[in-house]
């Protein structure tokens, strides 16, 4: 799932918050799946949720929401 920036300047600071932590938390769940030697279906969705992650960052610094 990508996220445009569009897209999060159009969120609430609520749901921004709501969008990263469950981004990071999905991360998380595959990053130990494959640590644990479980394969991947899709190698690409870490790199995806990596800048996913990295776009609601960004526009947070911006706008001093952090």
């Amino acid at each position: 799932m990508k996220n445009k920036m569009k897209d999060i300047e159009n969120m609430s600071a609520i749901e921004r918050e709501k969008k990263l932590v469950d981004l990071r938390n999905e991360l998380f769940k595959i990053r130990a799946s494959n640590s644990m030697g479980g394969t991947m279906t899709d190698p690409s969705k870490i790199k995806q949720l990596k800048k996913s992650v990295a776009r609601i960052l960004t526009y947070m610094h911006e706008i001093n929401e952090i």
